[in-house]
């Protein structure tokens, strides 16, 4: 059941709280043994690696050639290779869309000044095993990175016994250079720093378990990572004009990702949220993962019923959900007034499974709030710029003697004599 609240300033402030709350704080007994393994790999290289694939996941780390790529491309059902197809598509010619450009203009004394963009040189994707395996997050991770002109992307993915076919369908579907069966803290390591024949990377982008994200934190600095994500979450707002089916139908597909997955209703409808809570009990009758969604509902989901759409929009901006519905009678009009989110998905026919699949934006999206300040993955994070600065003679004798006199104010006689001896 669904817990309807009013918003009186207090109970609002609870529901905030408790999506806040929910977030993965740290575990130290897992950093503790994610530090020995990070080590361990740091300073033993290869042997580290294997020992630790052989303990925890009964496999040597092994390449995965372009035969079994093809193989498991051949194994998939056309249907969802033509839906994968599509979708990379689409994630394609979106990102192209938001790539920067390197240029040069003149500056205010006469110089030039300008940037060269490029896109990063290797870049680490960590797909999950098992019944976490998602082909979507393949392309999620991968087309950006191809798109914004990496020259390698390695994949790497836990060496179960049954790997995932359309994981790696989706790999070659991408346009994965390499695809390597290494998982845990172990294959976070080998790509931070280089095991092997496992290459360092710039960058490790992709979900993995607290073993796996504790690992990307502690990496972080020597190697650039996505995020560090928390659970999932959508907010959805809604008025009088909304269909409860809809609403009630996007609050359960984030519901069913974890028990922790948080999916709040803000409307200006008491009615509404009343026959939201009806229809999820009656879709949660005949959908497969109803316990997981029961759960999540019941802990971390609610209705808050908002005196206006002002308020409502306020609550949005301080939660800064990862996904958010706007199913209003003019959701376009809202949108100039959502500053914190990490998707917007507009009207009743705009639900978020098309972000997390087709559409083309990228479902790997900030949570827990950090929205605020944090951006979703796309080709733009794969992205890195070097600054130019050029000055003939008569560009810089006119601003040499300001130069000199900053340089000195720090005390920095280098730098100043840096710039005195090309005009003594």
């Amino acid at each position: 059941m669904l817990n309807i609240v009013l918003a009186n300033g207090t109970e609002e402030r609870k529901v905030i709280g408790a999506m806040r709350a929910r977030a993965a704080s740290a575990n130290t007994a897992i950093d503790a043994a994610v530090s020995a393994i990070l080590k361990d790999v740091k300073e033993n290289g290869f042997s580290a690696v294997k020992e630790y694939s052989i303990r925890f996941d009964r496999a040597e780390p092994r390449e995965i050639g372009s035969e079994e790529l093809e193989a498991a491309y051949a194994a998939c059902p056309q249907p969802l290779i033509a839906a994968l197809e599509h979708a990379a598509a689409n994630i394609r010619d979106y990102n192209r869309q938001l790539l920067s450009v390197s240029e040069t203009w003149p500056s205010p004394d006469g110089g030039l000044v300008g940037r060269v963009v490029r896109g990063l040189d290797r870049v680490g994707i960590y797909v999950p095993g098992g019944t976490a395996a998602y082909p979507s997050s393949v392309l999620m991770n991968a087309v950006p990175a191809k798109v914004a002109g990496v020259r390698e992307v390695v994949m790497v993915t836990p060496p179960t016994e049954n790997l995932n076919a359309a994981v790696f369908a989706a790999a070659r579907i991408a346009g994965g250079d390499r695809v390597i069966a290494v998982g845990g803290a172990q294959a976070v390591a080998a790509l931070a720093y280089g095991a092997g024949f496992i290459p360092r990377v710039d960058k490790l982008v992709g979900p993995g378990n607290a073993y796996v994200a504790s690992a990307k934190r502690q990496v972080y600095g020597c190697v650039d990572i996505d995020m560090v994500a928390g659970p999932s979450e959508v907010l959805v707002v809604a008025d009088e004009t909304a269909d409860p089916k809809f609403v009630a139908a996007g609050l359960l597909s984030q519901a069913e990702h974890d028990k922790l997955a948080s999916a709040v209703l803000l409307t200006t409808s008491a009615d509404l949220a009343r026959a939201v809570d009806g229809e999820i009990i009656r879709q949660t009758g005949y959908l497969e993962r109803s316990e997981i969604m029961e759960a999540s509902i019941r802990d971390f989901g609610c209705a808050v019923a908002c005196n206006n759409i002002e308020q409502a929009i306020t609550l949005v901006n301080e939660i800064a959900p990862e996904h958010l519905e706007l199913v209003t009678k003019n959701p376009r009009e809202l949108l100039p007034r959502i500053k914190n989110a990490g998707a917007v998905f507009l009207g009743s026919w705009s639900p978020e499974p098309l972000g997390d699949y087709l559409a083309g934006p990228n479902h790997v999206l900030p949570t827990s709030g950090t929205a605020r300040f944090f951006s979703p993955l796309s080709a733009v994070s794969f992205l890195k710029t070097m600054s130019v600065i050029q000055y003939d003679r008569a560009a810089l004798e006119p601003v040499k003697d300001e130069i000199i006199a900053l340089a000195e104010s720090e005390k920095l006689t280098a730098h100043a004599n840096s710039i005195r001896v090309r005009f003594e």
